[in-house]
């Protein structure tokens, strides 16, 4: 690790989603539509959240959760790339990059991590149905949310150091539309190593443990629903995680097609497509998937709209 190499970069310059003149515009109006309707629906689904007293329950109190991390992790990178499509020059500065790759990074895992506890909030729904509310405490509900908030940030903290640690004085255009780990790696002419290794170990303990906890929850889950004889009855109790079940296979199958893939296939522009799927439309629709066809949801908004009425 070399020190002292902030002067040698005081701003990097980001390239973008593509580089052709008369996209720019039309890619403009399609990423603001996307970020506005990121915005109004996470934002919507936690007021809803909030004010309906019927949805003060775990599973509501993490998908609040889940939605104010999509906000976030939509708003790290959305309002910077809107701003480059109309910008002659498309730069950020030292400063503003490394805090775009923390926020990314901590936001990112937390919205994964979310995602197991609220496996975990499924299985003792499904398969502890009469301990549900005992186990699922007040308590435990915000320690386990805090717990994933620590892990993310303090992550998030490794990751981020040990990047800003590297020279950067061969170029400093990323390839790519913010502040990721590996085009920053790719411009250093330090020896990154020590940085690929910390990323390995840290973000296999992540994913190993996200998995095991997805995938034991979910086999618990199935066989619990198996054994049920009414055929109503296993599709009720199967509805009831069907959301979440979506939105972890959107995210995970984005994530495992960035990073499974053979390295002979590796391509910069698709890793550009991929991190556009997983940072900018998965947050917009996850309210949707959550909303569209949850009964609660729908109904605690007809409740808030028929309060507006009457009130106004």
């Amino acid at each position: 690790m070399e020190k002292g190499n902030h002067s040698e970069v005081t701003e990097f310059i980001l390239s973008g989603l593509t580089d052709r003149p008369e996209l720019q515009v039309p890619l403009f109006g399609v990423f603001l539509l996307i970020y506005g309707i990121t915005v109004v629906g996470n934002g919507g689904m936690i007021l809803l959240i909030m004010i309906d007293p019927q949805l003060h329950t775990p599973m509501y109190f993490f998908l609040s959760n889940l939605s104010f991390c999509d906000l976030c992790y939509s708003s790290i990178v959305s309002p910077k790339m809107l701003l480059n499509f109309l910008a002659e020059r498309k730069n950020i500065s030292y400063t503003a990059c490394a805090v775009q790759l923390y926020l990314s990074i901590a936001f990112g895992d937390i919205e994964c991590l979310l995602l197991a506890v609220m496996a975990y909030d499924r299985y003792v729904a499904i398969c502890n149905p009469l301990l549900y509310t005992v186990t699922m405490s007040r308590q435990l509900c915000k320690q386990l949310v805090a717990g994933v908030y620590v892990v993310g940030f303090v992550d998030s903290m490794i990751h981020t150091c040990f990047t800003f640690r590297l020279s950067f004085c061969s170029s400093n255009i990323i390839s790519h539309f913010f502040c990721d780990i590996p085009p920053l790696l790719a411009l250093s002419c330090s020896d990154t190593r020590i940085n690929e290794i910390v990323i390995f170990v840290f973000m296999s303990c992540i994913i190993v443990s996200i998995f095991v906890t997805v995938l034991l929850s979910y086999v618990y889950i199935i066989s619990t629903i198996l054994q049920i004889r009414s055929a109503v009855g296993r599709r009720k109790a199967f509805s009831t995680c069907t959301f979440h079940l979506t939105t972890v296979v959107l995210l995970f199958g984005a994530l495992l097609f960035m990073y499974l893939r053979p390295t002979s296939s590796y391509s910069m522009d698709t890793d550009k497509v991929a991190s556009v799927f997983y940072m900018v439309v998965i947050p917009m629709l996850n309210p949707l998937i959550y909303s569209l066809r949850n009964t609660e949801v729908k109904d605690a908004l007809r409740r808030a709209m028929n309060k507006l009425v009457t009130n106004s």
